[in-house]
């Protein structure tokens, strides 16, 4: 285990549910940073996953970026971030 970043990450977390082999759990962490990127750019964040460590680079427009381990912290994270709270389900973010 890496001591900087504790990769390798705790096999079997929930978003990955499905994914019967590597190349599938990699295209689904993608799918999900898009998908987080389309919900948070009205918000002034974006969302990075190089795939190669655990987690996601949160970043702002002013090019802050916070590391952040999970789905349940990015979301904590983008709230401290911007001030106030963020809705994924929020029907104006989703059609855009």
């Amino acid at each position: 285990m890496c001591n900087a970043c504790g990769n390798p990450a705790v096999p079997g977390h929930w978003t990955e549910a499905g994914a019967a082999s590597p190349g599938d759990r990699l295209r689904a962490r993608y799918q999900r940073t898009a998908l987080l990127n389309r919900l948070l750019r009205p918000y002034g964040l974006s969302v990075a996953d190089g795939g190669a460590v655990p987690g996601y680079q949160l970043s702002t427009l002013s090019g802050a970026v916070t590391l952040v381990n999970d789905l349940g912290a990015l979301w904590e994270e983008a709230e401290r971030l911007i001030g106030r709270p963020v809705d994924p389900l929020d029907a104006r973010y989703l059609n855009g």
